[in-house]
């Protein structure tokens, strides 16, 4: 039948108000596929329009998916400082090659409270000095905060770019305990 096919595309979504302004949480049967930063009506609407190219299905909100309410639930215990990991299922369709390796090392090597230079990534995928080709997967992650780009930081120091942009980047090293709480 067609229905079979359509559930196995299906993309269902809610939006989570967060510490850093509504996120936007996308998911196929597979697992969480995307979350985005700042998920106003304009930027929700854009990044559903993204979702439904590049997935092949029209995204449905559905804040009663067992999976988004799993994954809600989690973001909220992270963002109330209860909850360190994420242990929802993902699916990785939206990124590949390098940029998919770089961010499942992340995932799994990064932990909560700690940092790691672009080029410490790369040398742990065994791509020595690709800190820069890093710095494009990072940008390219289509699960931020759950995949912990924000743990990304410069060899120097700094803090490094964000898609979310820099003080949504402060603001979850502030809540993981790696910088001061922001003053304002």
């Amino acid at each position: 039948m067609d229905s079979h096919g359509q559930d196995e595309q299906r993309v269902v979504w809610t939006v989570v108000d967060t510490g850093i302004g509504p996120l936007l949480l996308a998911a196929t049967r597979d697992g969480l596929v995307n979350v985005v930063f700042h998920a106003t009506d304009a930027v929700r609407d854009r990044a559903l329009g993204r979702l439904a190219s590049r997935l092949g299905a029209q995204p449905v909100r559905a804040p009663g998916s067992p999976l988004l309410t799993e994954a809600k639930r989690q973001v909220e215990a992270y963002f109330a400082g209860e909850r360190r990991d994420f242990d929802v299922p993902l699916d990785w369709s939206l990124i590949s090659g390098f940029h998919r390796e770089v961010l499942r090392e992340l995932a799994s090597g990064v932990p909560y409270g700690s940092v790691v230079g672009y080029g410490d990534l790369a040398d742990r995928v065994g791509q020595p000095g690709a800190a820069q080709a890093v710095g494009m997967a990072m940008g390219a992650n289509p699960l931020p905060v759950v995949v912990p780009c924000h743990r990304v930081v410069e060899r120097d120091g700094g803090i490094g770019g964000f898609g979310g942009g820099v003080d949504t980047k402060r603001q979850l090293l502030a809540l993981e305990g790696v910088l001061p709480q922001p003053l304002f």
